[in-house]
């Protein structure tokens, strides 16, 4: 993809990748403790509410957040943009407004942030950053590859399913080596009525890939993501390693879990 498409490609999509999905530091704490291994959501950390892994026969990744390490890029550079503003919000408190949010609503969002309408050339900017920036930082999220490899192996199918365009995934996937992985097994929002969290996106993948609901393992790191997946009658992993795990608990995630390494030997048991 030569750089003009790239840019194409990223203004155009650039509001379905805006939402501010991460509290970065409490994802940088939870990070270092990875290697403590899975966090259940049962107090006791004994079950997974009864969910029985040998049955999943399709694994459903969302793409931002979870293939890709977009998030923390994106919001950086927004947070920077609306500090020359001499606006400073807390990344926290941009995740609670952004998250899951609609393009019109994130644009809405940010005029009631700046308190007026924002400089003609402030969104051309963004993205135009953001595309610097994914370009020169994006990476696959660490284990995610070996993940995938394993899951072949194993004779476990996967697909990709995201809110964003098949053009974006097209560019994030490529940039970090992963499209290899997912050719004719990526589905978009923008081929259903409703994105998430509505289910229409992950029914459409399972029907494709010809697995039933309740042996479908959906891998989300919104909330927004869970609940699409818990519509769809599937079993959901909270992936926690940039978004708080209560908040993926709050929304209805049957597990969750901070590195993708621990998520194959759950799903091999």
């Amino acid at each position: 993809m030569n750089p003009e498409a790239r840019t194409k490609a990223i203004n155009t999509d650039f509001f379905i990748l805006f939402p501010i999905y991460c509290d970065l530091f409490l994802g940088f704490a939870q990070y270092e403790q990875a290697s403590r291994g899975i966090q259940l959501i049962d107090s006791l950390g004994s079950n997974m509410r009864g969910v029985r892994m040998k049955n999943i026969e399709l694994v459903i990744f969302d793409c931002d957040g979870v293939l890709v390490d977009s998030e923390t890029i994106t919001s950086r550079v927004f947070s920077n943009m609306l500090s020359e503003q001499e606006v400073n919000v807390a990344l926290d408190d941009l995740f609670e407004m952004f998250v899951g949010q609609s393009s019109e609503k994130c644009v809405e969002l940010t005029e009631k942030l700046l308190g007026c309408a924002p400089p003609e050339d402030f969104f051309h900017q963004l993205e135009k950053r953001v595309s610097v920036a994914l370009e020169n930082e994006l990476v696959a999220i660490e284990g995610v590859q070996a993940l995938l490899e394993a899951l072949h192996q194993r004779g476990i199918a996967y697909c990709v399913a995201s809110n964003g365009s098949h053009r974006k995934m097209s560019l994030t996937l490529g940039l970090t080596g992963l499209d290899p992985y997912f050719v004719g097994k990526a589905f978009s929002a923008h081929d259903v009525s409703h994105p998430k969290p509505a289910p229409d996106v992950f029914q459409m993948a399972a029907k494709t890939m010809n697995a039933q609901p309740e042996n479908c393992l959906v891998v989300e790191d919104t909330p927004t993501g869970v609940k699409a997946g818990k519509a769809a009658g599937m079993t959901v992993a909270g992936f926690s390693l940039n978004t708080p795990s209560k908040r993926l608990e709050q929304a209805g995630a049957d597990f969750h879990f901070s590195a993708m390494g621990e998520l194959f030997k759950i799903i091999a048991k």
